[in-house]
């Protein structure tokens, strides 16, 4: 029989606008996903995330479901609007839940394992042009910094963008995730402010 290496890592993922619910909790603001959802005709039957799987309530009973099926790591993402929920105001109560479930995890055994952004732009960055402005790089690495400070004494692994090309094509171009444009362009300048957002978040994680 073939196996694993002792150290292989056995994780699951989530994002948060899928999972957390908690939409107007605690000083989160919304995202382009919360304006998406409750577009008409934009997705199916109007569901939304404003509950989601209620995981900002439950996250212990999660928590303990990962390590009863024997994961190791569980990759989360952070919601940049429940950090920033207006330019250059920082929301302390909204990190402290993310504070709790990494601690829930470490007690758990299980490795936190951060993704700063899946897709859910806040709309006060969006209202500000969104990712084909450049400045969003600038937005970008002010979220990531204050991240880092907050949680890298007790996370290990990050990941910067999950699918880069979800948020630039697929909201951009083809209109069919958030924001729901269709413009070629702007999915272009989007893709490459995304991607020099993660060179600058990146190279603010090596003065850590």
């Amino acid at each position: 029989m073939v196996r694993f290496e002792k150290n292989f890592i056995f994780g699951l993922a989530t994002s948060s606008y899928q999972i957390e619910g908690a939409a107007t909790e605690d000083g989160r603001s919304p995202s382009i996903w919360d304006t998406f959802c409750k577009t008409p005709g934009k997705v199916y039957k109007g569901y939304t995330g404003d509950v989601a799987c209620d995981h900002y309530h439950r996250y212990k009973e999660d928590v303990g479901i990962l390590k009863e099926i024997g994961v190791n790591a569980y990759r989360f993402s952070i919601s940049w609007s429940r950090i920033f929920p207006e330019y250059g105001k920082y929301n302390p109560k909204g990190m402290e839940f993310y504070k709790k479930l990494i601690d829930e995890l470490i007690r758990n055994d299980i490795k936190p394992t951060v993704t700063l952004f899946h897709w859910d732009l806040p709309m006060w960055a969006y209202n500000m042009g969104g990712w084909p402005n450049r400045d969003s790089v600038k937005w970008f690495q002010e979220y990531a910094v204050k991240v880092f400070e907050e949680l890298n004494d007790s996370v290990k692994f990050w990941i910067t963008h999950n699918e880069p090309f979800c948020a630039s094509i697929l909201g951009y171009c083809l209109g069919i995730h958030a924001p729901g444009h269709k413009n070629t362009r702007e999915a272009l300048i989007a893709a490459h402010h995304i991607l020099l957002s993660h060179g600058a978040a990146v190279e603010a994680f090596r003065e850590f």
